[in-house]
């Protein structure tokens, strides 16, 4: 229980917040209607009608909540307005992609620590590679991959995998790094080879990092995956979902598949959470 009333404690405050901001941003459409009525109204009036209007600039919570209820429970998930059906689209490019940052990540980690020639050069470029902007870098990978004939799922998991396979070769290199200098001379003095001493000291050293990059480059894939789906005007994913609520003015639409991805991105998260758990306590780690 006392680890509840913080957790509840932040909500309350949120959505506190949330009210308020809804109706100082939302209260400038009464007014003007008003005038234009040549009528007065009070601050209960504006309040009422700042939690209820169509397009708000900012939607009440309560109004967000229904549009979900309506697009998650209310909806058939094959069906083109249901968030689940949006939801599963980008979350399968998200995987993809994230399967493809994590392999490529591990694979440059593993030579940039083995061999000096990649570490000089191979970490400056993928570090140099973070400073383009993924809006700028998006179109020019869909329009690039169109002209060959990929399409679909695949330019989208690229993008995310350009996100995500940074913080994975960064983790995995402090991890393959972590071995302090008496773990190596131990290893040397009994014999091992490169190859025994990264199996058996490198990597099992490097888990800890590499679970820690692996939540943040799952959270980048995701990222990544719905900017994919913004240049190429797509009619199903969750970013299709901001695309299409912007273009119509539907802040609440707008609204809900944020609060679907970043739930998304909780649960995903959550779940790596729950495989470093178990495979460190596998490990004898503790954790």
């Amino acid at each position: 229980m006392k680890s509840v009333v913080p957790i509840l404690t932040v909500v309350a405050g949120i959505l506190m917040i949330w009210y308020g901001a809804a109706v100082w941003l939302n209260a400038q459409w009464t007014y003007d209607q008003a005038a234009r009525a040549g009528i007065e109204v009070g601050f209960g009036d504006v309040v009422r009608d700042a939690m209820v209007q169509d397009r708000p600039v900012i939607p009440a919570p309560h109004q967000v909540a229904v549009e979900l209820y309506d697009t998650v429970i209310d909806k058939n998930i094959t069906s083109r307005r249901s968030l689940v059906y949006h939801g599963w689209i980008t979350v399968s490019a998200t995987l993809l992609g994230f399967v493809f940052g994590t392999g490529l990540g591990i694979l440059l980690a593993v030579g940039i620590v083995h061999n000096r020639a990649m570490d000089m050069s191979v970490m400056p470029w993928a570090i140099a590679s973070q400073t383009i902007p993924i809006l700028a870098i998006a179109p020019m990978i869909i329009v690039v991959l169109n002209s060959v004939g990929i399409q679909g799922i695949v330019p989208k998991a690229i993008i995310s995998a350009y996100l995500s396979f940074f913080p994975v070769v960064v983790g995995m290199v402090a991890g393959l790094r972590s071995p302090d200098v008496m773990q190596l001379d131990l290893m040397r003095t009994y014999h091992a080879s490169r190859a025994q001493m990264f199996w058996k000291l490198r990597l099992p050293s490097s888990m800890p990092y590499l679970f820690t990059s692996l939540k943040v480059g799952i959270a980048a894939s995701l990222v990544g995956a719905i900017v994919g789906e913004l240049p190429t005007g797509a009619v199903s994913g969750l970013g299709a979902r901001l695309l299409s609520g912007s273009y119509y003015g539907q802040t609440v639409q707008i609204w809900s598949a944020l609060i679907a991805a970043a739930v998304v991105a909780a649960a995903l998260v959550g779940l790596i959470g729950i495989a470093q758990r178990l495979t460190l306590r596998r490990m004898g780690m503790g954790q």
